[in-house]
């Protein structure tokens, strides 16, 4: 016999309903609005006012001229590489430093941990920084935007927590047959915890993909320029007059309206379809990292 909920239990399984949709309809509104107006008529789209439900007087317009400006399709190439690049280096930098720290044996294993976390507090500053990256001669080039960044303090300490998760007697007995501490690390370690390697995938990925505040300060050539630093420009520099070349004045304003709009798309929904992948190892990850201190 199933059990009837109370009133007061079912009144309160309502209103968490009600807010969940509408917390859920307030995040995705913004992303629906940018796609329809990009999507839209530029004429149409400068004159509507209030909430846009669906594209006005539907046009790719935009998204044809988005692809044909060079400068985005160079952005996405120099992103690709900072994403590609730099998500290797940054979980193999991650993993290698989480499995020295996760060891029991290590001489001043918390002292390096509180270095470590003292690092997510307090920085040397911004100029420091840059002079460090110009001394060893990262400026204007794509890696000053991948090597400094290799680790994160954050990132490093739960992949070190998930490694202390694994039991003893598993590295025990690969010691016994021989392995060494790459053997244990990349055939037992990393493959118990994969979904704490997805999540932090996810992390540095989304990290990388929409860097461009250091991408702006490092990078001089407009050749190096990564896709957000891109975007930056076109949304606070209003500069989309070369995409709409051709255009009488007025049109190009509108055209100009729509193409932020199809820009922002471009550069926006490449990492929003990486989640769904890896959506099933999120929460288990994050949790696996979170169980031992």
């Amino acid at each position: 016999m199933v059990e009837k909920k109370p009133l007061s239990e079912k009144l309160f399984d309502l209103v968490l309903h009600i807010l969940l949709v509408l917390l859920m309809i307030i995040t995705i509104y913004p992303l629906l609005h940018v796609a329809f107006a990009s999507l839209s008529d530029p004429e149409q789209i400068i004159a509507h006012k209030g909430v846009l439900l669906k594209p006005l007087g539907f046009s790719w317009a935009a998204y044809q001229m988005v692809f044909k400006n060079p400068a985005i399709l160079i952005g996405y190439g120099n992103t690709l590489f900072i994403v590609v690049f730099g998500l290797l280096v940054s979980l193999t930098m991650t993993a290698l430093g989480a499995y020295v720290l996760s060891r029991k044996n290590v001489m001043w294993n918390k002292v390096f941990m509180i270095m470590i976390v003292i690092t997510m507090f307090f920085n040397g500053g911004l100029i420091p920084f840059y002079l460090v990256v110009k001394g060893v001669g990262l400026l204007d080039s794509l890696w000053s935007t991948i090597i400094p960044f290799s680790i994160s303090a954050f990132n490093l300490i739960i992949m070190r927590t998930a490694f202390m998760a694994v039991p003893d007697s598993l590295e025990e007995s690969a010691k016994m047959d021989g392995a060494n501490h790459f053997t244990i690390l990349f055939r037992i370690i990393i493959p118990l915890s994969l979904p704490v390697i997805a999540v932090m995938a996810l992390y540095y990925a989304v990290e990388k993909w929409n860097g461009w505040f250091y991408a702006s300060i490092f990078i001089r050539d407009r050749h190096l320029y990564p896709l957000q630093l891109i975007l930056r420009e076109i949304l606070i520099a209003n500069s989309t007059d070369s995409m709409s070349t051709g255009a009488a004045l007025g049109d190009q304003y509108q055209i100009g309206e729509t193409i932020k709009y199809a820009t922002i798309m471009v550069a926006t929904v490449p990492i929003l379809f990486v989640y769904p992948f890896v959506q099933k190892y999120f929460v288990k990850g994050v949790m696996i990292g979170a169980l031992k201190g």
